[in-house]
């Protein structure tokens, strides 16, 4: 973690571990009006006079959409499309970052380098130099209009002002995040910690939970096309801009194939945390036989968890969905933000 950065969140009692993950022993699960350190996301730089046509080639989304006043999200694929990694994307000066767990960080700048050849492109692990905030409820618009200079009104929007970017991110609840240095953040941390209470970074995963957003973890890197993770349904997705690596995979399964599996949100009540990858079975199966694994969980402020799932489509419509078994806690399917075409 940056050490200016680390230096401020531990003199605002945070504790952070050896992963550099700041923890707030005192705070509570949930808040109607939630102040959150970022600190498990990081972020790549792409940059260089090639890096829009680079990216082009390499992601699922249309690069060439992404202004300094729109963010979007897509996802890296294996040549068989696959998603090995998730991420939302925007500018930032003359840089287009992508944000991404910062665990997969390493792996995915890797990984997208091997396929630089000549492009007069660099990418470079940015996570010390670029830092996340962010606030989340109906408190964030009123908030932040008394706040700062100008405020994203449409989902996806980006604002920058000297050093801070702010993104609107959409979700069921108003909710926005702020990048920038330390310096840039420390501020608007203090300000607004005056009137939002703080709480710890698993709520913002349980935010992107609640709006369907799908990420890929290591557990599930290269588990899920991605159609199965709603991905199109989320603009993450463009079948118009040519060729990129899986886009054959991809454009099959969205013209010639069907769609077996999709993803879905549910709520299970068990004393064992469900994570990434984690099993699902359908009531009544085989106990060899599979019909999904967990995107992604949480825990609530009633204790439970809250699951994003790619299911197999036939064993979701059949409503007996449960974790880690046959037998195992069953879980109760929700209505996602989104809704389902009728043929995909």
């Amino acid at each position: 973690m940056n050490s200016l950065w680390k230096t401020f969140l531990e003199s605002h009692s945070a504790h952070i571990d050896d992963e550099g993950r700041a923890r707030f022993p005192d705070a509570p699960l949930e808040a109607d009006c939630a102040l959150m350190a970022l600190s498990p996301l990081g972020f790549i730089a792409v940059s260089g006079p090639e890096a829009e046509p680079f990216l082009q080639g390499q992601v699922t989304n249309d690069v060439t959409r992404l202004s300094p006043a729109v963010s979007q999200i897509g996802s890296h694929c294996s040549p068989k499309g696959r998603m090995l990694a998730s991420f939302r994307a925007f500018r930032r000066d003359d840089v287009i970052y992508l944000q991404l767990p910062r665990a997969q960080v390493e792996a995915v700048t890797q990984r997208l380098r091997m396929y630089l050849l000549r492009a007069k492109t660099t990418i470079e692990d940015a996570s010390e130099r670029l830092l996340t905030i962010a606030i989340a409820g109906t408190c964030a618009p009123s908030l932040l209009a008394s706040r700062l200079a100008a405020v994203p009104t449409q989902e996806n929007g980006v604002i920058q002002d000297g050093e801070l970017t702010t993104i609107r991110i959409p979700g069921p609840a108003p909710r926005f995040q702020f990048l920038g240095p330390a310096s840039a953040l420390e501020s608007i941390w203090d300000d607004l910690a005056a009137t939002a209470t703080v709480v710890n970074a698993e709520f913002w995963s349980l935010l992107d939970i609640r709006a369907g957003f799908p990420t890929v973890y290591r557990q599930t890197s290269d588990a899920f096309v991605p159609q199965m993770a709603n991905l199109h349904l989320l603009d993450g997705v463009s079948f118009k801009k040519g060729c990129y690596t899986g886009q054959e995979v991809v454009a099959r399964v969205q013209y010639l194939g069907k769609l077996k599996r999709r993803m879905y949100l549910a709520r299970v009540s068990t004393d064992n945390p469900p994570i990434p990858g984690d099993l699902l079975y359908s009531a009544g199966g085989r106990s060899e036989q599979t019909t999904g694994r967990v995107v992604d969980a949480c825990i609530n402020g009633e204790g439970d968890y809250e699951l994003l799932m790619v299911v197999d489509i036939q064993a979701a419509a059949g409503g007996e969905v449960r974790l880690g078994g046959p037998d195992g806690p069953l879980l109760a399917f929700r209505d996602l933000p989104y809704g389902f075409p009728v043929q995909d």
